[in-house]
């Protein structure tokens, strides 16, 4: 399960995300591998929260993921 992150308090700009059961945090780098699986589990449907702790439905994820380089 993963929780987006922002970086930026003012704009609230998501640019990490944090893995939950590793504790790892990511930063959206198509370069990083973790990064890559990130994409790749929420289009297998592993759940994730936005940057407020609740839960996004599986049409928040995609939409998200259509943002994400």
């Amino acid at each position: 399960m993963y929780q987006l992150l922002p970086n930026n308090p003012v704009s609230n700009e998501i640019t990490c995300v944090r893995n939950l059961d590793t504790h790892l945090y990511i930063p959206f780098d198509p370069a990083n591998t973790d990064y890559q699986n990130f994409k790749k589990d929420l289009t297998n449907g592993v759940p994730c929260n936005d940057a407020t702790g609740t839960a996004m439905t599986q049409e928040q994820i995609t939409a998200f993921l259509e943002t994400l380089k």
